[in-house]
């Protein structure tokens, strides 16, 4: 592929197992950011615009790459979120990270099984599975290769998180929330 987005543009990508805690941090960071920040959630894709299973070779793979570069390309910062396992995603995300062309962040939330079950049971996700489900997709310290993300744990607050990734990413400076569009300029 071609280099992807500018040197204004920033990517983060966010990864850990379910019930970590990927999804809240994303949409605050998307909430503290506004506009001009595109969010691309692995589960929508998989399960709502493709209603297809999390397997190996599957099409959400190259749907998440594709829609991050295509709003990288339109000038948009990008966060994708997700489980996002490294065996099956890890090559197009390092793939996307290595050809963008401004400042690319990678998290994980490494956060421990009791932990994720606790949470679980408080979203509305709760009567759609449950611990076993959840055990099956568990994978301890799933880390992308080549020690490209930082590891949040799980003392980390929110607030704190969110604080770290936008000062980290670039996300943070000179921009108030609810900005009006896509960066164009430092």
């Amino acid at each position: 592929m071609a280099p992807t987005g500018s040197e204004h543009t920033r990517l983060v990508v966010i990864r850990g197992n379910s019930g970590s805690g990927k999804s809240t941090i994303a949409r605050g960071l998307r909430a503290a950011y506004g506009r001009g920040l595109a969010l691309i959630e692995q589960d929508y894709v998989r399960r709502t615009v493709l209603r297809e299973k999390d397997v190996p070779g599957g099409a959400a793979i190259g749907l998440v790459d594709l829609m991050a570069r295509h709003a990288l390309d339109a000038g948009f910062h990008v966060v994708v979120e997700g489980i996002l396992y490294a065996d099956r995603y890890g090559p197009a995300l390092t793939r996307l990270v290595d050809e963008h062309r401004g400042l690319s962040r990678c998290y994980y939330l490494d956060v421990p099984f009791a932990t994720t079950l606790r949470r679980h049971e408080t979203r509305p996700t709760a009567a759609e599975f449950g611990e076993s489900e959840m055990r099956a997709w568990w994978r301890p310290h799933d880390l992308l290769p080549g020690g490209t993300e930082a590891v949040i744990g799980e003392h980390s607050t929110l607030r704190q998180s969110l604080d770290r990734i936008l000062a980290e990413s670039g996300l943070g400076k000179g921009r108030p929330a609810g900005g009006d569009g896509p960066v164009s300029r430092s």
